[in-house]
């Protein structure tokens, strides 16, 4: 009975079929020459399975055969599948109407796509959510309570804090609640951009030298040496705000006649401290162990010239026409790891970083730029007579210098950048009129850098289209000293000038003001040394005991500490917070003044 309803259905079922093709044949006569395509049913135990899905294929093929805008609707459907069955079959037919009622479902199906119903294991979870930022995976913790618990996962958020430089030396065990630690990572680097805007912090004085001239200044991650022309070199760790400075003894004997020869140079990293004096002696401090230098090195001319790597225990020093490199071996005791000669005098030299086992410097002589390789002989990196190099900067592969345009064909003064693997020119930037006297690659963001012109300029170079991004009027006597970040620039002038700038508005924050040019300046993102070297080393007033004089003539270096929460101009001055047994013709009575400075 089941068998005969069933194929009475099909029977009327094909019918209508063949009614509706007949009547689509009449209105489009070009769909006549199409076949359509009818699956074979294959007789047997499935004959009755074959059929439905014969109905049901007939069925998806009137639906696809029909424009998009002639497509019946499902209420349309729906009514259409009831009228097509005949009261007899709708009730001898149980099999017939469960198929039809399938093919009405799975029609309705098609028109709703589900959003999201796959179940993945945890682990390949967080292996596809760690290439999302903080804002995509703020917005995919607020999708299902199973996306927020993956979202929210320690492993993705202690790699966001690494990935942006928030505490970069700990481990993912140290604390419970990463994405807390990065949001006070972030609200900490937003209060300290807004300090930097606005110029609010402290600002402090480093103690001078009695009766001295500043010679020479460098810092390394806080940590400040300067060099005197009474020989002495004095070391201060600014990351500690009430910081004694310590000096590092030499070894000269205390009954040698006369005094110490000045320093030349000074030079600091995270575990050395060097310094070069007049006299053509190298002392190096570890900073790790006392005052006292573990190595000297004596050279037979003046040093001209002195670098230290900021990774290694690596020095290179420039006398007469040799270039020294120093470095301590395995056992360490300090040994000459090479020697090379140059054609001329050096004025410029830097340790190239990042090199592995054999040390890699960059030397520039006149017009000569020598690349100097511990395991190779020096190899001129560029020449052009008559043109000599006027400043040097390095970083990991690349080297950029200024050239100064002489002669009869003047193409003016540039900046080149020179591949030290390829060892071949990769770009001339810059055709200015003045020399170039700074320039800073290896702090600048990538793919840009910036430098400091005669001209009173400071300029951004990309160095991905050969062009001038920025261009910024700064200092009236030229600029002496130049360094950058992702958004602001710091410059000195030859003037004493310090101004900092927000380069993406092209805008001049804030500044300060000194008697003696800017030689050095080093900040990172919560503080800001600067120091200001006279021209001259001798104080040619007869009165040296005069205050006033001395301060005049000896130089200054100044830290700023933006991470404390008041302004500069509320933090208390030096030399306020002088005891009241300090010398009176030093502190002018200002103890007493004001009491409470000293609190």
């Amino acid at each position: 009975m089941a068998d005969h309803s069933l194929d009475e259905f099909r029977r009327h079922w094909q019918e209508e079929l063949a009614q509706a093709q007949a009547l689509r044949k009449r209105r489009r006569p070009e769909a006549a020459e199409r076949r359509p395509w009818r699956p074979e049913v294959v007789p047997g135990r499935g004959e009755q399975q074959a059929s439905g899905y014969l109905a049901l294929a007939q069925g998806l093929l009137e639906g696809a055969g029909r424009p998009p805008a002639a497509r019946a609707t499902r209420a349309e459907r729906q009514e259409a599948a009831s009228r097509s069955r005949s009261p007899p079959a709708r009730e001898a037919a149980g099999g017939g109407e469960q198929l039809v009622d399938q093919l009405i479902r799975d029609l309705n199906e098609m028109d709703d796509v589900p959003f999201f119903d796959i179940q993945l294991p945890y682990e390949l979870a967080i292996n596809i959510f760690q290439y999302l930022d903080r804002k995509e995976l703020g917005r995919c913790a607020q999708v299902s309570k199973t996306w927020k618990v993956i979202a929210e996962d320690e492993v993705l958020w202690y790699r966001l804090c690494q990935q942006e430089g928030h505490l970069p030396e700990s481990s993912i065990s140290d604390y419970s609640c990463w994405k807390l630690i990065f949001q006070e990572c972030r609200a900490k680097e937003h209060m300290l951009r807004t300090n930097w805007k606005n110029r609010k912090g402290a600002v402090s004085e480093l103690e001078h030298i009695p009766d001295a001239v500043l010679c020479d200044v460098h810092s390394h991650d806080g940590v400040v040496i300067a060099g005197y022309t009474s020989g002495d070199v004095r070391v201060w760790d600014t990351r500690t705000w009430d910081y004694t400075a310590p000096f590092l003894e030499s070894d000269y004997e205390e009954d040698e006649p006369g005094m110490q020869p000045y320093v030349s140079f000074v030079r600091i990293n995270s575990s050395l401290a060097v310094a070069a004096y007049e006299d053509g002696f190298l002392n190096i401090w570890d900073l790790r162990t006392g005052r006292y230098p573990i190595h000297r090195f004596e050279h037979d001319a003046r040093i001209q010239a002195l670098a230290l790597s900021q990774e290694d225990a690596t020095v290179a020093t420039a006398s007469a026409f040799d270039v020294v490199m120093l470095r301590p071996n395995e056992e360490g005791y300090w040994q000459i790891a090479a020697e090379f000669e140059v054609q001329k005098l050096v004025d410029y030299l830097e340790i190239v970083p990042d090199t592995g086992r054999y040390p890699v410097a960059v030397a520039t002589a006149g017009d000569l730029v020598y690349l100097l390789k511990a395991e190779d002989s020096a190899r001129t990196l560029h020449y052009v007579y008559g043109q000599p190099v006027t400043c040097l900067d390095v970083s990991s592969n690349q080297a950029a210098f200024g050239v100064k345009s002489l002669g009869w064909v003047y193409e003016g003064n540039k900046i080149l950048v020179y591949s030290l693997e390829a060892e071949r020119c990769l770009s001339k930037l810059g055709n200015a009129l003045g020399d170039f006297t700074c320039v800073n690659l290896r702090d600048s963001p990538p793919n840009l850098m910036v430098s400091g012109n005669m001209d009173r300029r400071v300029r951004i170079h990309d160095l991905r289209t050969d062009t001038i991004a920025l261009s910024i009027s700064a200092h009236q006597l030229g600029v002496s000293s130049v360094q950058m970040d992702d958004w602001k620039i710091v410059s000195g002038g030859e003037e004493g000038l310090v101004s900092v700038w927000d380069y993406r508005m092209n805008q001049k924050l804030w500044e300060v003001h000194s008697r003696h040019p800017v030689r050095h300046i080093s900040f990172n993102c919560h503080s800001l040394i600067t120091a200001h070297v006279p021209y001259e080393r001798v104080v040619r007033n007869a009165d040296l005991d005069n205050f006033v004089t001395h301060r005049r003539h000896r130089g200054l270096i100044q830290a700023y500490e933006f991470a404390v929460d008041r302004l500069a101009f509320q933090s208390t001055v030096p030399i306020c917070r002088s005891s009241c047994d300090t010398i009176p013709g030093y502190n002018y009575d200002l103890v007493l003044a004001f009491p409470c400075d000293n609190s």
